[in-house]
């Protein structure tokens, strides 16, 4: 358990660009650190256990590290995106082949309900476009194309959505830490940049979650008083 903790705050802590620095250093041949970001980005959005990983601050970190000649930004982006495209296609076919059952409590268990409630609520919310939308919030980001596969979106319309939410996703963040990465404030204080892009981002989350929650809250109570009821009616 222990080594498990210490490979999860070694991926995680790749966001950092330093840290990021440091691997592709040790790495060996050049290729190796468009590999191991490749693995990280398909595991965020193609495997539900995944959703841990740093995908905005790693895209932006890299990014950030393109500006200084450490990546090509054109290669970056075109293989990240692939991986985004790709991981979401088998998130959408794993949720296509497992069906409703996956939204019974218990039945994923590597899965927290929550996480997936809060996708599916996201999701019955915005329609196809969330497959889009949720390429830029985390956790959600992990779960909606599941939950696509599991409402059998139709696969030509998952496909143009997935791949514009992936292309503009990788996009958007390589490009905003290849810029914003060269102002001197942002490149001294990245600590601080990406707690920003994490709570602005995690924030429709829970936001989310907080509407589920009290959805189920208010359920329970209706359901109660409706019981209540029911039990004064019967009684001589």
């Amino acid at each position: 358990m222990t080594m498990l903790i210490d490979w999860i705050k070694w991926l995680i802590g790749l966001a950092e660009p330093e840290n990021l620095r440091t691997l592709v250093n040790l790495a060996g041949p050049w290729w190796v650190g468009y590999l191991i970001l490749f693995a990280i980005i398909f595991s965020e959005t193609g495997l539900l256990v995944g959703f841990f990983l740093p995908g905005d601050s790693l895209l932006f970190a890299a990014g950030l590290l393109s500006s200084q000649g450490v990546f090509n930004a054109g290669l970056l982006i075109v293989l990240l995106s692939v991986a985004a495209v790709v991981g979401d296609a088998v998130n959408y076919a794993l949720g296509h082949q497992l069906g409703q059952r996956v939204f019974e409590k218990g039945y994923l268990r590597f899965v927290k309900h929550s996480h997936l409630m809060a996708a599916k609520e996201f999701y019955e919310r915005h329609g196809g476009k969330a497959i889009i939308l949720a390429r830029f919030v985390p956790l959600v980001r992990t779960f909606t194309p599941f939950v696509a596969g599991v409402a059998k979106m139709t696969y030509p319309q998952f496909l143009l959505y997935n791949v514009l939410g992936g292309i503009g996703w990788v996009t958007s963040m390589t490009l905003c830490g290849y810029f914003l990465g060269q102002i001197p404030w942002i490149r001294d204080n990245f600590e601080t940049v990406v707690i920003i892009i994490v709570l602005v981002s995690v924030l429709p989350v829970a936001l989310g979650m907080f509407r589920h929650w009290r959805a189920g809250r208010r359920a329970h109570a209706a359901q109660q008083l409706a019981v209540a009821a029911q039990a004064s009616d019967v009684e001589p």
